[in-house]
């Protein structure tokens, strides 16, 4: 009986179909929650909605990584779908805020399992030089999910209930399932390894209590802060004690270690960095300093996430005439190029220099984040591939959450040294009076805070294309069989 052989465009299809039941789900969420939370109440776990789905996901990520190298994609794909559809089951009948917090855990969980395995997938079946196209399609998907997303958000809170914008993964996922199931046929053996459950639960324990460590210091007291990080502090050295001890560790020091996988494992985790600060910040000042209403500074923002595939497909051109390190060390350079636009940002201002700094700041990340894709998926075999695309990630969410606690910390300072009592209820009141309301005092100061913030950001930036600048030349073989 003949083996059966990969669809390779059907199999592409499923994987942008799972992309896109990951990434609309951002957006989507985000639309809604102001009556979710009307409905369910809990107004001060509002944060939590996303945290809990960002701390699964990135705590997740890596081990999933490991799993799909020892047991094959498509079991870890398969698992994943199945668990992010539970999860989003779950959060359409949540009866209240910690209940929808805990069923998005489940959610992010499956996040970590798609997303890695995802790109694993097309790793697998395309060769370098065909996956430079391939990766600007990926990017298309993000891009299309923040602008379907608040407007599927939008009609779902007017005519249905707040439900279906979880119960909408279902037909999604459901079609991924299937293309997989039906277009997916690995002919690799599976790895001769084993998960190391011991130090895989270590992990996920020290990745949340290190990011909830990193959340804490803006959002509670010192009693909870030392705890946290008491709690962080013991379950990093346990995991770094059972890696040593483990024949089958979850982060081989040796993979993290090459050269062309740490530096773009450092810029991605800058970039992380860049991102946040860029999507919390830049829509504040554009409606509290700026004053301009939050369509202008959504359209400020969308510049960016229309940038990031732009730049993806843009890197195809060059890709085969310069190379991947060209294309990965231009993108590193536009980052600060872009965002030196925000530290010129003044009240007077047009909205159009910050639209014009995201994009240039998206096209820098596209370029730099599917260079850096190709290349560490290159440089590893089979065995090692959904490790190496998984620590690509996690570094990448891990760095949002750096960036969120640093950035927050830098704007605080800000505050404080400006002299002026700002509460959140007095900028909450700011971004909703609009000019004819708005106090000049506090604006100031706000301006003066969100203008050091992004003086940091720039600084980051700057540390993203050096780090792009350490990555070595690296040759690609022109094609690669299926089975490798």
């Amino acid at each position: 009986m003949p083996s059966l052989k990969t669809h390779r465009p059907l199999a592409l299809a499923a994987v942008m179909a799972a992309n896109f039941m990951i990434a609309i789900e951002a957006t989507i969420v985000s639309t809604a929650m102001p009556q979710i939370v009307g409905q369910l109440g809990g107004l001060p776990l509002y944060s939590w909605v996303f945290s809990a789905f960002l701390l699964a996901q990135t705590a997740t990520t890596v081990v999933f990584g490991k799993l799909a190298d020892l047991t094959g994609r498509k079991t870890v794909m398969q698992l994943g779908i199945a668990i992010f559809l539970v999860g989003s089951i779950l959060c359409g009948f949540a009866w209240s805020m910690p209940s929808l917090i805990a069923f998005r855990l489940i959610q992010g969980v499956g996040a970590g399992a798609v997303q890695p395995t995802a790109m694993t997938i097309v790793g697998d079946l395309y060769s370098a030089h065909e996956r430079a196209k391939i990766q600007g399609w990926l990017a298309s998907v993000w891009a299309l999910s923040a602008v379907i997303g608040p407007l599927a958000g939008g009609l779902i809170i007017q005519h249905f209930s707040w439900a279906w914008i979880f119960w909408l993964n279902l037909p999604i996922g459901a079609l991924a399932a299937a293309g997989f199931w039906a277009y997916l046929h690995e002919m690799r053996a599976r790895g001769s390894g084993r998960i190391d459950h011991l130090s895989a639960a270590i992990f996920t324990v020290a990745i949340a209590a290190i990011m909830a460590d990193l959340t804490a210091f803006s959002t509670s007291g010192r009693y909870e802060i030392s705890l946290i990080t008491a709690a962080a502090i013991i379950a990093t050295a346990l995991f770094v004690i059972q890696e040593r001890r483990s024949p089958e560790p979850m982060i081989s020091l040796e993979l993290w270690g090459r050269r062309p996988i740490a530096a773009a494992n450092g810029a991605s985790l800058l970039c992380g960095m860049v991102m946040i600060g860029l999507t919390s910040f830049l829509p504040v000042f554009v409606q509290g300093v700026m004053q301009k209403s939050p369509l202008i500074a959504g359209f400020a923002l969308s510049a960016m996430v229309l940038g990031w595939p732009a730049g993806a497909t843009v890197g195809v051109r060059f890709f085969k005439r310069f190379g991947v390190r060209a294309v990965l060390r231009s993108g590193g350079l536009l980052v600060p190029a872009g965002a030196a636009a925000f530290v010129i940002l003044t009240a007077e201002s047009s909205p159009f220099v910050a639209g014009m700094g995201s994009l240039i700041v998206g096209l820098g990340m596209g370029l730099l984040s599917s260079a850096s894709i190709i290349l560490i998926q290159e440089i590893v075999g089979w065995s090692e591939r959904g490790s190496v695309t998984a620590s690509f990630l996690f570094a990448r969410s891990l760095g949002s959450t750096f960036g969120a606690t640093v950035f927050g910390a830098v704007l605080n300072f800000g505050l404080m040294r400006s002299g002026a009592a700002v509460s959140s209820d007095e900028l909450r009141r700011l971004l909703e009076r609009g000019p004819a309301g708005a106090d000049s005092g506090l604006r100031a100061a706000l301006e003066q805070s969100l203008h050091l913030t992004f003086v940091s950001m720039f600084a980051i930036a700057l540390m993203v294309a050096a780090t792009a600048f350490f990555v070595p030349k690296v040759a690609f073989a022109a094609r690669r069989a299926l089975a490798e």
